[in-house]
C-alpha cells in the first residue's frame, strides 16, 4: 500500500527537552560520541491507489496547516514510500 510520509521536527531554535533526556540517557549508557538528539514526528498517510503529484502537494499543505504546530515545528520532509 503506497503512503506519503510527512516528517515534522521541532524548530532548530527551540529547546527539545525530550531529545535532551534521550541524549543524557545515551551518554550514561556509554555513547559519548553522540553530541545531541532531536525527536520529531513521522506521519504516514496511506492510500489505496496510486499516489499523484497533487496528493504530495496536498500532504505538504496538510503538514504545514494541520499535522504540525507552525509556531514550534517545521515540516522537514514529505516523500512517497511504497
Amino acid at each position: 500500500m503506497p503512503k506519503i510520509i510527512v516528517e515534522v521536527m521541532p524548530k532548530a531554535d527551540l529547546l527539545d527537552p525530550q531529545g535532551k533526556a534521550v541524549a543524557n540517557a545515551l551518554h550514561r549508557a556509554g555513547n559519548k560520541d553522540i553530541a545531541a538528539v532531536r525527536i520529531g514526528k513521522r506521519i504516514e498517510l496511506h492510500f489505496e491507489r496510486e499516489i499523484k503529484d497533487a496528493d504530495i502537494e496536498k500532504a505538504r499543505q496538510l503538514g504545514a496547516s494541520f499535522l504540525s504546530n507552525d509556531v514550534i515545528e517545521d515540516v522537514v520532509n514529505v516523500h512517497v514510500e511504497n
